[in-house]
């Protein structure tokens, strides 16, 4: 591999930048999405930026279910996004369509119209767990400028209770969950 392309796969890895796309949900992805780039989280610091075009773009993180308004948009912007280059399905909704299943107005999941890498489950997943997401996407779009292929997608785990500590709550969830548990046995 030539020096280039070494800079490249660097440049890809360690400064992913994102293109959010919502196909209609109820803007709760939207919300934890641009807290994860918050100074409480700071995605930034490693490098992610949210970019207002999808040309300029290697990852595209799209929330919501998939209506039928939103399919061929989303189809657009996924052939404007430079390669190579990752999706990432934030929320239920984009992975099974969630509690609108049945819906008329839906076309199903993401995974059914464009190719999806990473999928962050949760309603909606907490910051931690889409810098999770993000960081892993940045992985695979490193891996495919490299031409080492192919990438299975990706579920993350979901981070909260029982996370021993990984996100950024630093286990403080499980002793809430610990100090509860103690409450309710003194409760007469």
């Amino acid at each position: 591999m030539k020096l280039w392309d070494k800079l490249m796969c660097y440049s890809r890895r360690h400064s992913p930048w994102l293109f959010h796309m919502n196909g209609g949900s109820c803007n709760g992805c939207d919300i934890e999405l641009i807290a994860s780039l918050t100074p409480r989280y700071d995605a930034e610091q490693l490098g992610v930026r949210l970019e207002g075009s999808p040309r300029h773009a290697d990852i595209l993180c799209i929330t919501g279910p998939i209506t039928h308004n939103a399919t061929s948009a989303i189809k657009t912007v996924y052939d404007q996004v430079c390669g190579p280059k990752a999706v990432i399905a934030i929320g239920s909704c984009p992975a099974t369509t969630n509690v609108f299943i049945d819906s008329r107005t839906l076309e199903g999941p993401l995974d059914k119209h464009i190719p999806v890498d990473v999928f962050v489950p949760g309603c909606p997943p907490r910051p931690d767990a889409i810098i999770l997401g993000v960081a892993k996407a940045a992985q695979i779009l490193s891996e495919r400028a490299a031409k080492k292929l192919p990438v299975a997608p990706v579920v993350m785990p979901l981070v909260g209770p029982g996370c021993g500590g990984a996100c950024a709550c630093g286990g403080a969830s499980e002793a809430n969950v610990e100090s509860e548990a103690k409450m309710e046995e003194v409760k007469p």
